[in-house]
């Protein structure tokens, strides 16, 4: 019988969860975006660029396994609406200060260091109670529209972002960003409470040094979060497109977001056919191909000067991510115990957060040092090594077939 492509979504908890999450990562996507534009357009310097990934790394890289305990012990869906509150606490700090003139990136820094903080707890948090709202059996399908409810934010946050700024400036474009997070909070609150079973207590470093232990100790689990890890943090160089935008392809703020929305254009695409066709024959095999051009397409990429090339490349790497993203997800649902979920979801938040801002730090200190186009043809060469490496070291990644 052919799969339920909505299995998932007819659960109204699950619902309310999506819609809260696609709130979230819309706002959180237009901060981004924005703050990007407006800190490059202050200083027009990449490694500035690289600073704003670095702010939001060193709180939530120094915080988030403590996140992933705190969701192992205390109600998931409490801590998340107390982190989604930092967060726009964060949002409402931009809005403030974009009001009047911003003569230095500091504060934008400071900012997204508080949104760092905040998406140490959410994302493990949000994470593991996802898992807790829908049966295992659909974890494949629920990981699928998560996904594409995820990249669907990101054609919408980035493009808005660019046409807010067109339109009103960053205080518009926060401004949104705050409504957004309002609309999160509201929908989170549908979900009823999940309280965590009483347990033995022992030292909270014993029990986060046993989720990172249970990680490493399983090779369907390290192998793809490795890959994740080096390919977005070398392959990966979203946080250099104002530069591209506003000096290679010479496109404005409109042109600027939609470079940044392209990528998630294909990945909503593949997300929805995975959660249509279900699951892949050879799993291990379509991950580590499709890194493996993901690493291309940033190649090709770099070399391109025509606008529009350019944006259909970012299209086909989004479409190649999506699958490791959705891979990575169901092997990290089904492996793990529910009892762990929170601390292994935030290995993989760490995983993710070290590909992401660190990855964004890195592409500002390379670009600055060799160049911008040369930066990210390395950066996608490094891929390449990468993959290769983990197929001859991950052998039961290779062989994988359907995940069960």
């Amino acid at each position: 019988m052919a799969p339920d492509p909505f299995s998932s979504l007819r659960i109204a908890e699950y619902r309310a969860f999506l819609g809260a999450m696609a709130a979230v990562f819309a706002a959180t996507q237009i901060q981004t975006a924005v703050l990007g534009w407006q800190v490059y357009a202050l200083t027009g310097d990449p490694l500035s660029l690289g600073f704003v990934g670095l702010a939001e790394a060193v709180p939530f890289l120094t915080l988030t396994l403590f996140g992933g305990w705190a969701a192992d012990r205390i109600d998931r869906r409490l801590i998340a609406l107390a982190s989604l509150a930092v967060i726009a606490g964060s949002g409402a700090w931009l809005l403030t200060t974009s009001l009047g003139p911003v003569e230095s990136p500091l504060p934008l820094y400071g900012a997204q260091a508080l949104a760092g903080l905040g998406r140490a707890f959410f994302r493990p948090a949000s994470a593991s109670l996802g898992t807790e709202l829908v049966p295992r059996e659909q974890y494949q399908n629920a990981a699928s529209w998560r996904s594409s409810i995820f990249h669907s934010t990101m054609i919408v946050g980035p493009a808005a972002g660019g046409a807010l700024i067109a339109l009103g400036g960053p205080r518009l474009a926060y401004a949104v960003e705050m409504g957004l997070l309002g609309v999160g909070l509201a929908a989170l609150l549908a979900v009823a409470p999940r309280p965590r079973a009483p347990v033995a207590r022992r030292h909270p470093f014993t029990e986060i040094a046993e989720g990172v232990r249970f990680v490493f100790r399983e090779p369907l689990l390290l192998g793809p979060l490795s890959l994740d890890l080096f390919a977005v943090l070398f392959g990966g160089a979203t946080a250099l497109l104002p530069i591209f935008a506003r000096d290679v392809l010479h496109v404005g703020e409109v042109g600027f977001g939609i470079l940044r929305a392209a990528p998630a254009v294909g990945s909503v695409a593949t997300s929805l056919a995975l959660a249509r066709f279900g699951h892949f024959q050879r799993a291990g095999r379509a991950l580590l191909a499709c890194v493996a051009l993901f690493g291309v397409s940033w190649i090709a990429f770099a070399l391109s000067r025509n606008y529009w090339l350019s944006a259909a490349i970012l299209v086909l790497g989004g479409a190649l991510d999506a699958v490791s993203v959705v891979l990575r997800s169901t092997l990290v649902q089904s492996f793990t115990p529910q009892e762990m979920m929170g601390r292994v979801s935030a290995v993989n938040s760490l995983f993710i957060g070290s590909s992401n801002e660190l990855g964004a730090f890195e592409s500002g200190v390379a670009a600055k040092v060799l160049g911008t186009v040369p930066s990210v043809i390395f950066g996608g060469t490094m891929t390449l090594l990468t993959v290769g490496l983990v197929a001859w070291r991950a052998p039961r990644l290779r062989r994988l077939t359907r995940i069960a």
